[in-house]
């Protein structure tokens, strides 16, 4: 019946199918909470698109008022379309919102007094004390000496459910290694766990080498003249003024996520144009725009990709 409302696979300004929609959502029918979910998302993704074009260079010689206009509506047929394949941000959102109208006394309490199941009210959690090394800058090739701190680092919240399987099957099994690292680096865990979810794509887009075999690089560093360890080779995209590019590149290989999360704070810690970056503290936005500044990727977009991608992680 809800079948009209799938407005993934038509045209991004159909107005007449929003207003399909919007009678069917009058419905409460799960096939409509399904089709706003995935419209939410089209226009989350839409966002993030917006977002990158905004910082590309646009004084070309084609660049206009309407070339920008038409290139923002192929966007938003283009994030239409993707939506109906799902970043899981839909998909999270019909879960946690069946519960919530399936629930009684969805207004704020039910009849007995009780909190709605599906409205979960988590209390705060304090930060634990970890012992961590002072934030200084390093000298080029310097290595930091332990001393005794108090960071206060964030605490990953253990919520599980409201996420696909394998985002929450990803944080599980290297959260531990990400916490270790955070005792001795002071950088938080969720920053850390961030960043590899994006490098990796949650697991799902780990660097191998050609033989198959998994080289643990959760961060997408690469191997430079320095690095004495194992190494691999694979095809990249790089942006080179503001255009994407396939390179191939060389990265470092290791022979655990743990050596991967102790390699990467010491690489942060000890190399003094990340300094701006971890100063931050508990800052996710701070952090990660210091991590785009120092160049530590080339995509425009890498900063606001990392602070959704962390935002998520801490609500996991």
């Amino acid at each position: 019946m809800i079948g009209g409302a799938d407005l993934t696979s038509k045209f991004a300004l159909d107005v007449q199918g929003v207003s399909q929609l919007k009678l069917e959502a009058k419905q409460s029918s799960p096939e409509a909470l399904k089709a706003a979910a995935q419209q939410f998302e089209a226009v989350f993704m839409n966002m993030l698109m917006k977002s990158m074009r905004e910082a590309s260079p646009q004084d070309g010689m084609f660049d206009s008022e309407q070339t920008r206009m038409y290139t923002a509506m192929l966007d938003q047929q283009l994030t239409q379309k993707l939506a109906s394949r799902g970043i899981g941000l839909a998909d999270m959102m019909v879960r946690q919102l069946s519960r919530t109208l399936n629930a009684p006394g969805v207004d704020g309490a039910s009849s007995d007094g009780t909190t709605p199941a599906g409205l979960p009210l988590n209390p705060p959690q304090k930060g634990m004390e970890l012992n961590a090394p002072p934030l200084r800058v390093q000298a080029p090739g310097e290595v930091p000496a332990p001393s005794p701190a108090t960071q206060t680092v964030a605490p990953i919240a253990t919520r599980s459910g409201d996420n696909p399987p394998h985002v929450d099957a990803f944080v599980q099994k290297l959260l531990p290694h990400a916490r270790a690292a955070s005792a001795s680096s002071g950088i938080p865990a969720s920053f850390m766990m961030g960043q590899a979810a994006l490098e990796t794509g949650w697991g799902r887009n780990e660097i191998r080498g050609a033989d198959g075999q998994n080289s643990h690089n959760l961060f997408g560093i690469k191997a430079g003249g320095s690095w004495k360890g194992r190494t691999v080779d694979i095809v990249t995209t790089e942006y080179v003024n503001g255009k994407p590019q396939k390179q191939v590149d060389t990265f470092r290989a290791y022979d655990s996520y743990a050596d991967a999360f102790r390699d990467y704070a010491n690489l942060l810690r000890g190399n003094a144009r990340y300094q701006n970056a971890i100063a931050q503290g508990q800052d996710a936005a701070g952090f990660a725009q210091g991590l785009q500044q120092a160049g530590y990727a080339t995509d425009p977009g890498y900063a606001q990709k990392l602070m959704g991608v962390i935002r998520m992680v801490e609500t996991t």
